[in-house]
């Protein structure tokens, strides 16, 4: 690839060879995290990634990219852009990891057309608990190029990824068209995704009250609308907005890295909640003046250092189409949380630990965040009748958020015998489990005014115990 990379790749070889010579667990340390949960690590049980952090190659001939896997979305984005082309499944938070997408699933609105961000990745370098070097595609070490998906680095370690890249233009073309009803949501979305467009998702402002939205690439702009400055509206209350005032529907076009990052700012309305931290009221003006730290990267830094994850529902849910609307009506009436995000996503069934691994037609994604819940148990309670109700409806959950599965459900959905049998072929099983890395197994100190204050300057970061 590069003498860099190939100079890194050996050296962490040679560290994860030592701690399988000396029989020694390890986790990967990345240096961010997109995650909900509230992460410890121990220094002299993990192996530091952090540096992985550059684009290799870009070829635009061939329309591939060849990454790191600390590389985040909008450095990929803004190198990407330079040849006219972008990833066919960008995250929407800026931060979010190109092995973070892989290794924990990744998806966004050109989802239902691509399916998850693994979908589009050509070959994998991996560096296996033994220390071995090896390139995974679908015509070489095919077992372990499907088993590292949605693996959370529990199978062997991400060193690189080749990723497929497609034409981009300008601007999003954007249709907003309103719906009144769950079931209206569920076919709008099953019909517009049939169509000849690049992106599709949806937002329930309440049970009777939402809207689908639709973007196609566009070079021809005339009601150009932008996101991502300090004075920009956030996109949802844009939205919500807007809707109010056109019940029956309108369009937009918007620059093509503020379509991508809309939800950075506030985090969809996440960031809502940070006024309840900092104890300011939640105005446009307010969220101008604290900007700089409503970003995504910020927020989660805050999330972190807070603890106060642990008072809030943030779950991300896939289901299939035929169950959407009965799990809707459900959270509707246990939780009463709006909004809530709607992500249609195409199958993965060669991905055994894959999310949108479920044998149907269709799939959608329902972003379930909000409740504001200070009692812990409560709290608990919450968390376990939405798994409960995913258990019953065969769906899944997102590995980023709070789990609460038992070891016995978790493994129900997914295929526990396929997933030993590749850990012991690749020398994994020192490894803690999947189960092991996204199980929440203790409660945390909340210490919101203090998170405020390392994160406004800069002095929030991971935990890691000597």
């Amino acid at each position: 690839m590069n003498s860099s990379h190939d100079t890194k790749t050996q050296l962490l070889s040679k560290r994860i060879e030592g701690f399988f010579i000396n029989k020694k667990p390890f986790r990967v340390f990345h240096g961010s995290t997109n995650s909900t949960r509230i992460l410890t690590f121990k220094q002299d049980e993990m192996i530091d990634i952090s540096s992985f952090n550059e684009i290799l190659s870009i070829d635009a001939n061939n329309n591939t990219a060849v990454v790191e896997p600390n590389v985040p979305m909008d450095t990929l984005v803004e190198a990407t852009l330079q040849y006219g082309l972008i990833p066919p499944i960008v995250m929407e938070f800026p931060g979010i990891t190109v092995g973070g997408a892989i290794q924990g699933n990744g998806g966004e609105s050109s989802s239902f057309k691509w399916g998850a961000f693994n979908q589009t990745c050509n070959w994998y370098e991996v560096i296996t608990p033994q220390g071995e070097i090896i390139q995974t595609s679908p015509k070489k070490h095919d077992d372990l190029y499907r088993a590292i998906p949605g693996s959370a680095g529990t199978i062997a370690v991400l060193t690189a990824a080749e990723i497929t890249l497609i034409p981009t233009k300008k601007y999003v073309a954007l249709d907003y068209v309103p719906v009144r009803s769950f079931s209206e949501a569920k076919e709008k979305l099953e019909e517009m995704g049939t169509q000849k467009i690049d992106f599709l998702d949806g937002i329930m402002f309440s049970k009777t009250s939402g809207v689908i939205i639709t973007g196609s690439f566009s070079d021809n702009p005339t009601n150009v609308r932008r996101f991502s400055r300090a004075h920009d509206q956030w996109y949802y209350l844009h939205v919500e907005n807007t809707l109010r005032k056109n019940p029956e529907g309108w369009a937009e076009e918007v620059p093509i890295v503020d379509y991508l990052f809309r939800y950075d700012r506030g985090a969809f309305w996440v960031g809502r909640f940070a006024f309840e931290m900092s104890g300011m009221p939640y105005t446009r003006f307010t969220r101008w003046l604290l900007n700089p730290i409503l970003h995504t990267r910020k927020l989660y830094q805050a999330l972190q250092e807070s603890g106060a994850s642990q008072q809030h529902v943030v779950q991300d849910l896939v289901l299939t189409a035929d169950t959407f609307v009965e799990f809707s009506e459900f959270i509707d009436r246990e939780l009463d949380t709006y909004p809530l995000w709607l992500c249609p996503m195409l199958p993965d069934t060669t991905s055994p630990f894959q999310l949108n691994n479920i044998d149907t037609k269709s799939i959608i994604n329902v972003g379930v965040w909000g409740a504001n819940i200070p009692d812990y148990e409560e709290f608990l309670q919450a968390n376990r009748l939405i798994e409960a109700k995913i258990l019953e409806v065969g769906g899944k959950k997102w590995s980023y958020a709070h789990s609460y599965f038992t070891e016995d459900e978790f493994w129900s959905m997914y295929d526990k015998k396929r997933y030993d049998t590749i850990r012991r072929k690749y020398h994994a099983t020192l490894l803690p489990t999947i189960y092991d890395k996204i199980t929440v197994k203790s409660r945390h100190p909340i210490e919101k005014k203090k998170a405020v204050f390392k994160t406004l300057f800069g002095l929030a970061k991971l935990r890691i115990e000597k």
